[in-house]
């Protein structure tokens, strides 16, 4: 199907929600049109004319999903899918589900990761390196326990794993992957209920390493993966409610 075939799918706007209007618009018109990765979108200002919104809402809309790895923009090119959309058809917000499916590609990633971070600090790590972990995981679970904001405590945690592989890059990889996936300020992926499932795993965790157990590190890192990824199917799906 040609650019403007697609076009053809989109209709102008009300000003309300427009935003998110925008992002429900586009998704509908690639399910509609029948684009598929590696298809072309069309152009920044023929998407914004048949919305009836400004170039810049369009950009915006775009830039989301370009840091949800949604599209690739070509310099000079154009825009392209990097991956399927599908419209929820009212079970969840189509945002989400499309978060909640780029964040099972960035875990599938940090899989490959961190077992191999986990790996190499479980073997590598000094007494006073295994202590420190020991001690920031107890710092993290009070800080969880007491309802308090988490994600400071849960980064200097997993820092320190990264730290005792004695290789700096690991530490900055995984920071790295954390700031490449955007989610909405609204996301019931950036609630602190989201992922508390996972965090007596991080106590094994701590353990094994501490104990210097390769075999038992490396199943906690998988299943405490693995709880994130079923709670964000459970969210997608539209089984579970956070936030």
């Amino acid at each position: 199907m040609t650019q403007n075939a697609a076009l053809s799918f989109l209709e102008p706007l009300e000003s309300r929600s427009r935003n998110v209007a925008v992002l429900d618009a586009l998704a509908e018109m690639v399910e509609r049109a029948g684009l598929r990765t590696g298809d072309r979108l069309p152009p920044e200002v023929s998407l914004a004319a048949s919305l009836g919104v400004g170039r810049s809402t369009i950009r915006e809309a775009l830039n989301r999903w370009e840091g949800l790895g949604i599209i690739r923009r070509r310099r000079g090119d154009g825009t392209y899918l990097a991956a399927r959309v599908q419209t929820s058809r009212g079970l969840v917000p189509t945002m989400v589900r499309l978060e909640g499916e780029a964040l099972l590609r960035l875990i599938e990633i940090r899989r490959t990761l961190e077992t191999d971070v986990v790996r190499k600090a479980t073997l590598k790590a000094s007494q006073r390196q295994r202590e420190d972990i020991s001690r920031l995981c107890t710092l993290l679970l009070v800080e969880v326990d007491a309802g308090r904001p988490w994600r400071k405590a849960d980064h200097a945690f997993h820092q320190a794993i990264c730290d005792a592989t004695g290789n700096p890059m690991y530490g900055q990889l995984l920071l790295n992957l954390d700031h490449a996936l955007e989610r909405g300020g609204t996301s019931p992926f950036s609630a602190d209920a989201f992922g508390l499932a996972s965090f007596p795993i991080h106590r094994e965790l701590a353990d094994a390493i501490l104990a210097a157990d390769v075999d038992q590190a490396l199943d906690a890192i998988n299943r405490l993966l693995d709880t994130v990824e079923k709670e964000v199917s459970e969210i997608i799906a539209g089984r579970r409610k956070d936030g």
